[in-house]
């Protein structure tokens, strides 16, 4: 039986981080509803203190997700948490891109905000470990 996965991701700013993970990875942001959040607060079926605005548009406060336009990639969750990150991460992106593009990659994505952290190698295999603007660190291989 097949799984459809969807990674989530804790952040204290999740539509900030799911921008940027947006355009680091060429996605997409999930856009909102912001007509059916309005009933659902009409209707009391959520409240106001459940939404924020971003970007101009009324959104669930709780999370934003970002989706790629290839098919088979996992969608990505942003959910809003009160602690900010500590600790190293136990799951981790690997963005691949390749032996040809990895500095390019690294350089773009310091250049969003990003922050180099190590670099690494095993055998023919090298990568770079970065932070995200919230510090989840990632590789770019």
């Amino acid at each position: 039986m097949p799984f459809d996965i969807q990674v989530v991701v804790d952040s204290t700013t999740p539509h900030q981080l799911a921008d940027w993970w947006a355009g680091a990875l060429g996605w997409q942001v999930e856009p909102q509803d912001e007509a059916f959040i309005r009933r659902m607060i009409e209707t009391g079926v959520a409240s106001e203190s459940e939404t924020t605005t971003h970007r101009g548009a009324l959104v669930w406060a709780a999370g934003a997700a970002i989706t790629s336009s290839e098919p088979g990639r996992p969608r990505v969750l942003f959910q809003l948490v009160p602690e900010e990150k500590s600790g190293k991460n136990r799951l981790h992106l690997d963005v691949r891109v390749g032996d040809e593009r990895r500095e390019d990659e690294v350089a773009r994505l310091v250049g969003l905000g990003a922050r180099e952290l190590w670099r690494g190698a095993q055998g023919p295999f090298a990568w770079v470990t970065l932070a995200d603007p919230e510090g989840n660190e990632f590789c770019v291989a």
